[in-house]
């Protein structure tokens, strides 16, 4: 039996979860619009997760839009004691599968109870402020404080047990701070987009889960051939390094790689137990920095 636990446990909120957890994402159809393309398969990705000791799952209903969490109930409901469900509420999703934002208060409270309806529950226990401002791509300065603090109500009535916030930046962070407790914060971070450094230091100082997403995501060709050449080497997957290396970045990093394969899922549960010295893991890092100079 797999034993994801060996990376460790972290934080998040009151519950220690391992931290190699499941991101849902690619359960739903292409570009997370529609149903999947094997239903089955799906269903036996999330038992199979579980089952290997996975306790923390990430999701959202605008993923499909609803088809996530709906698989997510079918599969596992009624859920572990253990089992940790992180959702996030901001976007929706156009009949064309565009990504459209959804940030007014009202919009956030019909989100949150989208998600206790789909996933079948009285109370979410984790709820991200996905934020959107700018071209809504990546973090950009903007007060969040009518948006987070809508959550916050939503939280006093019983209906939230911990929030966060997604694609923030560190001063929306602090911010939110100031209304409630953050627990989590899901940016984009990996071993080529490294502007989160700071932050998830003062993160780890405060107890607060670091969640990236895109763990292999920008990389140019040159970054590319050095990550597989070193993979081969040491008879690994690429994502599996990338995944270790962020395991070794800190250890208020959660991970929550996603897949439609059990196959792949176990091979991203495996990054625990792997092998991988520390100076591996250095070079891995250096020369990613250096290839995008």
């Amino acid at each position: 039996m797999m034993d994801i636990t060996k990376s460790g446990t972290f934080a998040l909120g009151d519950r220690s979860v391992a931290r190699v957890g499941y991101g849902a994402m690619q359960l739903a159809g292409r570009g997370a619009f529609g149903p999947p393309k094997d239903r089955e398969q799906a269903l036996e990705v999330l038992r199979e997760a579980v089952a290997a000791g996975v306790n923390h799952i990430d999701t959202s209903d605008f993923y499909g839009p609803h088809t996530t969490n709906q698989l997510i109930r079918e599969a596992l409901y009624p859920y572990p004691d253990e089992l940790v469900i992180v959702t996030k509420v901001g976007a929706f999703r156009g009949e064309d599968g565009s990504w459209l934002p959804a940030q007014a208060p009202a919009e956030l409270v019909r989100g949150v109870h989208d998600n206790l309806r789909n996933l079948g529950v009285d109370v979410l226990e984790v709820v991200n402020l996905r934020v959107i401002e700018g071209n809504g791509m990546a973090p950009a300065e903007g007060s969040i404080e009518e948006r987070f603090s809508a959550l916050a109500e939503l939280q006093r009535q019983g209906l939230i047990r911990h929030l966060g916030l997604s694609n923030a930046t560190a001063t929306q962070v602090e911010e939110a701070q100031t209304i409630a407790p953050v627990v989590c914060v899901q940016n984009q971070y990996n071993l080529v987009h490294r502007a989160d450094d700071a932050l998830i230091d003062t993160l780890a100082e405060e107890g607060i889960a670091y969640v990236p997403f895109f763990p292999l995501g920008g990389f140019n060709r040159l970054q590319s051939e050095t990550l597989s050449a070193e993979a081969g080497q040491h008879g690994v997957s690429p994502m599996q390094i990338a995944l270790a290396w962020l395991l070794a970045r800190s250890p208020n990093i959660l991970l929550i790689p996603g897949t439609s394969s059990v196959a792949h899922l176990q091979e991203n549960l495996a990054v625990s137990g792997l092998p991988l010295s520390q100076d591996l893991l250095g070079r891995i890092g250096q020369a990613s920095q250096q290839d995008a100079s």
